[in-house]
């Protein structure tokens, strides 16, 4: 179970998000969007949208330059495994309590508004589950990581989420005696990339980031 949860599935993972990805763009296009229902209970709508979307991109940034920045790379930097072990829970503990705000809010505007309710799909309420599941799990591995405080654990994970990424064999071996719950908040990350194409996370993708740094329209007067 290890050696397929941490050295195959993580391919599978992969190709599903990328192929359905394609795909769903391609065939169904009209259905790549956040389905959003902002005109119901939109002062609630905007508080938890904000704290949610402000902690996961810190959390996503935070995971991939800490697993995927060559450890060389730290070194050089004279940036040692504690440090960077402290720095990684102290940043994303706040920001998974910024995004545990922010996702409780719209879980419970999605659940206890009937009109909101009447208009999701099971999709769009699974992957909000999924999501709040994920985000207690990753919580719980800062009260696991207190103990590794050298950083020595960490570096498991970055070893092996290079070892994935650069298709190297062995890597389920550096997970096999790391604590259950991150075991857990892998595996079920790997999930919800799977799940990715098939569910509302895919605007994801398409955010409008041009939209920040747009010129601005000129508007002219209608001539007299």
């Amino acid at each position: 179970m290890n050696f397929f949860l941490f050295q195959i599935f993580p391919y599978i993972a992969i190709v599903f998000f990328a192929l359905g990805s394609i795909l769903r763009f391609d065939r169904d296009p009209y259905s790549w969007r956040s389905k959003s229902s902002q005109l119901l209970r939109r002062r609630q709508l905007i508080i938890g949208s904000i704290l949610f979307h402000l902690g996961i991109i810190v959390i996503l940034g935070g995971h991939a330059v800490g697993l995927l920045t060559p450890i060389a790379v730290f070194d050089m930097l004279g940036i040692s495994h504690g440090f960077k072990q402290v720095l990684a829970m102290s940043a994303g503990g706040i920001a998974g309590v910024f995004c545990l705000a922010g996702l409780c809010i719209l879980l419970h505007r999605r659940l206890f508004d009937p009109r909101i309710r009447a208009s999701s799909s099971f999709a769009d309420i699974a992957v909000l589950v999924l999501l709040l599941m994920q985000l207690i799990l990753g919580l719980f591995t800062i009260t696991v990581s207190m103990h590794h405080l050298d950083g020595h654990e960490m570096v498991k994970f970055m070893e092996w989420a290079q070892s994935i990424v650069t298709f190297r064999g062995g890597a389920h071996e550096y997970l096999i005696d790391v604590a259950l719950v991150f075991k857990l908040h892998i595996a079920l990350g790997l999930f919800i990339i799977l799940v990715f194409p098939f569910t509302r996370l895919v605007h994801a993708l398409s955010a409008p980031l041009g939209y920040v740094i747009r010129p601005y329209q000129i508007v002219r007067k209608r001539a007299s």
